[in-house]
Formats: structure tokens, sequence, C-alpha cells
């Protein structure tokens, strides 16, 4: 993108402050950011109150940095699981958040695996229940997060969200501008 995507703005909003409106609207807490690229302004876009933590590493480990940062960050709470949200999928709103954190309620929360999938092909949001973090933590390495631990597991639920979600990336400036020209969005 050639600038950190947190700070990219869509419809005059940055993306991280959109991300974390939609966890909020989905009755999600607590909602902790992650951030690497860009600090402390990408901080800095954040409304005050919103709990963050840095990601170190961020720059060589990309997502597995930042998924790493985010489980250390909740392992001290009592949450039973944690719901994976990227601010580049600006197209996964409220409805497929909660939808796919749905899967965590239950006494099997802490156990629970999920993707979200849009027209049938996993992706994002993933939600991890507390049972899985230490391997998840363990397991994450370079720009692919969880994908390695997930890959392969037959316990992964896919949670359809196209109805509700468009699952598109916004990885290059280009990525940018289809997206503000194809609005409206589900």
């Amino acid at each position: 993108m050639g600038r950190p995507k947190a700070a990219v703005e869509l419809d005059g909003e940055p993306l991280v402050r959109r991300a974390v409106r939609a966890l909020h609207a989905a009755g999600l807490a607590p909602v902790v950011v992650v951030l690497g690229a860009g600090l402390p302004g990408t901080a800095a876009l954040l409304d005050e109150g919103t709990a963050w933590v840095p990601a170190p590493g961020w720059d060589t480990e990309g997502q597995a940095a930042s998924l790493r940062a985010g489980l250390e960050a909740l392992a001290g709470t009592d949450a039973v699981a944690v719901l994976v949200a990227l601010v580049d999928t600006p197209g996964i709103g409220a409805d497929a958040l909660a939808r796919v954190a749905a899967r965590a309620d239950g006494p099997d929360a802490p156990r629970v695996l999920a993707r979200g999938a849009v027209d049938g092909r996993a992706g994002h949001p993933v939600l991890l229940g507390r049972a899985h973090w230490e391997a998840v933590h363990a397991a994450a390495s370079g720009d692919a997060g969880a994908r390695g631990f997930l890959r392969g597991r037959d316990d992964v639920a896919a949670v359809e969200i196209g109805d509700v979600a468009v699952g598109d990336d916004l990885d290059t400036p280009e990525d940018l501008q289809r997206w503000a020209e194809a609005e409206p969005h589900r």
C-alpha cells in the first residue's frame, strides 16, 4: 500500500478505526488492536480508550508477530476465544464478525476453531478457542498468521458469511481504488 494499512482512509475513516467500530458493533469485547507499521502515528488514529499493543517483529514476521502479540495481550484475561480480524478487509462488517464469533457461545468455546467463508472460500475472520492459543502462538510463522496451524485440520468450521460480507483484501492502491468504485458493498 506504500503506507501503513491501518492509516489508509476509506470513506474518510482510517481502516483501523473502521475495523474497531465493526468489532464493537458486533458486540465483541474486549477489543485489542495490534499495531506494527507506523507507530506511534497509527495509535494516534484510535479513539481514546481503545486498547492497543505493539507487535514486535512486525517488519520481519508480518501477521505472525501480530497474532502472537494479540494472543499475549489476552493471555491474562478470562477470554475463552479470540476473533482475529484484519484492517484490510473492510467488507467484513459487524454482521459477519458476529456470525463467526457466535461459534464461541457455549461450553465448547475454549476448543472452537472457525473461519469466515465467502462463497465457500475460507478466510477471515478467524476464531480461535483458548485451548489452541499456545499451539497457534508456537506455529505462527511469517506473514501467514494462523494459516499453518489451521491447514489440513478437520475441526475448523467454515462459517458462510458471503451473504453479509465481501472478503476482498485491500493490499494495493489499485485494490483501494477498485473498492471505492464498486460501492455500495454488502
